[in-house]
């Protein structure tokens, strides 16, 4: 970042320009003080060099004042550090990738992916906030723990697949109790969950709402979203003959249970029937659970009108001692 701290003495630089029009001026209309009868005798006579340098006095007078107006302004160059400190917010993300998400019902994706799109673009819009990711089907397991290193968080969101058949079911309970294990140690000022699910507690061996006490006993917050649209939904399966098939399959969903673990936190339910509501569901998550950040930017400066400073005193004495010496004019 470059500035001058007293900008408003460059408007003496025109000055120099009235020096350089009056020198121009000066010198049209000079008179030879010495007259001769014939000049035919110097005809072939090459000018000194002090004829031909005669204007180089000047020029440096016009130079130096230039130098010395800037040297004055006080030319500055400075570099900025920003110092941010932040109330943070601690943000476990609960992903349901038990195979009913396979269920298209938010075409022309399934709800696996359209719920892994809008998580990524919501750890995109985190600044100062730890995230961590955890999976769970009929088992719950840490995908990414709690990290400021947005891009690993996102890497792990897009590496998440739906369980396998051996390891199907929806495991609630189980994992928001790894996530309030996550958190129970933080010492952020907000410690938040939000878990994402399509179905209800079916394996585990922790109780969802027993769960959801023991966050509200840690001040842990727990938002849940229910996604997916009511009754028949659209899911595929692959025949052997026509390829990819779809039949019409209802997925078993209960709001209640959510709404219990959240309102026993002092959080909120949400049903997402649509990729734009979904969408719509973490954005207002997003502005609720805000970290404080407060900033400070501290700007150092390095000086530069020595620089300019020493070569118009230099410039102001070399002219002094040419016109003093070579370019001396009679009286």
């Amino acid at each position: 970042m470059f500035r001058f701290l007293y900008p408003t003495i460059l408007f003496l630089l025109v000055i120099p320009l009235f020096m350089a029009f009056w020198q121009f001026r000066r010198a049209k209309k000079r008179q030879g003080s010495v007259r001769f009868s014939s000049l035919l005798f110097l005809k072939g006579v090459e000018s000194s060099y002090r004829a031909r340098f005669r204007h180089v006095v000047p020029l440096l007078r016009i130079i130096a004042v230039i130098l010395a107006i800037l040297a004055l302004a006080r030319p500055q160059t400075g570099s900025s550090r920003e110092e941010l400190s932040s109330n943070g917010v601690d943000i476990l993300l609960l992903m349901d990738i038990s195979t009913s998400m396979r269920a298209e019902d938010f075409k022309p994706d399934n709800r696996l992916a359209v719920i892994k799109n809008v998580i990524e673009k919501f750890i995109s819009g985190r600044k100062s906030d730890r995230l961590g990711v955890i999976a769970f089907a009929g088992t719950a397991f840490t995908m990414c723990p709690l990290t400021l290193d947005y891009d690993l968080a996102v890497s792990a969101v897009r590496a998440l697949d739906f369980a396998p058949p051996e390891e199907d079911g929806t495991a609630i309970g189980n994992a928001v109790a790894m996530a309030i294990n996550r958190l129970r140690d933080s010492k952020a000022k907000s410690r938040v969950i939000i878990l994402a699910t399509d179905g209800d507690n079916n394996k585990g061996e922790i109780d969802p709402g027993t769960a959801s006490k023991a966050a509200a006993a840690l001040g842990i917050k727990i938002y849940t979203v229910g996604v997916g649209k009511e009754g028949p939904v659209p899911y595929p399966f692959d025949h052997p003959f026509f390829g990819r098939q779809y039949q019409m399959v209802e997925i078993p969903f209960k709001e209640e249970p959510l709404r219990e673990i959240s309102g026993n936190t002092g959080a909120l339910f949400f049903r997402a029937k649509n990729p734009k509501m979904l969408k719509e569901i973490y954005e207002k998550i997003d502005k609720m659970e805000k970290s404080e950040v407060r900033s400070q930017i501290f700007t150092s400066y390095t000086e530069w009108y020595q620089f300019l400073l020493v070569p118009a005193l230099i410039l102001l004495f070399l002219e002094i001692i040419l016109a003093t010496t070579l370019f001396r004019r009679l009286p």
